[in-house]
């Protein structure tokens, strides 16, 4: 789940490789609002920005300029070529993101379609029951909260991190992905999926 590319805690270089036209520039133009309730500060080039819901920090590539006015974060790139554009628009992203997980905060709720399927907490650790012969448990990370409404078959996760929250969400969805004939399995909350016919109904 950590990656050079999220903010965290202990944060790490951001890094990003890859081919293709950079579409991001103009995203990176725009200011990020900072709220009131709010404090942002850049020391030793790690971004640190704290809010009621926690902290997180970020260290953007140093090819990237970063300012901070009295309600408002900057960022710059030294030039219009492709990687530094990708930069620009994706640090821009990065710290938009942490100002609303600060303060609002993330979730992603799941839910369990299929008979007999069926989630837990069992202290700190995630039980789920989804049609193997062995339960299957998981022990969320430092800053996800794990809800089960075990009468719904719904599971929220929560935290202050996108990135975590979402990559949290997709391992658990991961664990059994919706089939297409019955739709059985852990879907996300509005999910369509897109079923297909069966071979009964195909030979018919």
């Amino acid at each position: 789940m950590p990656g050079p590319w999220r903010a965290k805690s202990a944060a790490k270089p951001f890094v990003i490789s890859g081919k293709g036209k950079a579409k991001m520039s103009k995203i990176g133009k725009m200011p990020v609002n900072i709220p009131s309730g709010v404090k942002v500060e850049l020391k030793d080039g790690v971004m640190h920005i704290k809010g009621p819901k926690g902290e997180l920090t970020f260290k953007p590539h140093a090819l990237m300029n970063v300012a901070i006015e009295s309600d408002k974060i900057t960022v710059t790139r030294p030039d219009d070529d492709r990687f530094s554009r990708s930069l620009h628009g994706l640090t821009r992203a990065l710290f938009q993101n942490m100002i609303v997980g600060v303060t609002a905060g993330y979730s992603r709720t799941l839910e369990l379609v299929g008979v007999g399927y069926r989630a837990e907490m069992k202290g700190k650790l995630l039980n789920l029951q989804v049609g193997y012969s062995h339960p299957i448990l998981f022990r969320p990370p430092e800053g996800v909260t794990v809800v089960v409404q075990e009468k719904e078959g719904k599971i929220t996760v929560s935290g202050i991190d996108k990135q975590l929250v979402g990559a949290m969400a997709a391992k658990i969805r991961s664990m059994r992905p919706p089939e297409p004939y019955k739709g059985k399995g852990i879907k996300y909350a509005g999910e369509i999926i897109l079923r297909k016919a069966g071979k009964a109904a195909g030979a018919a």
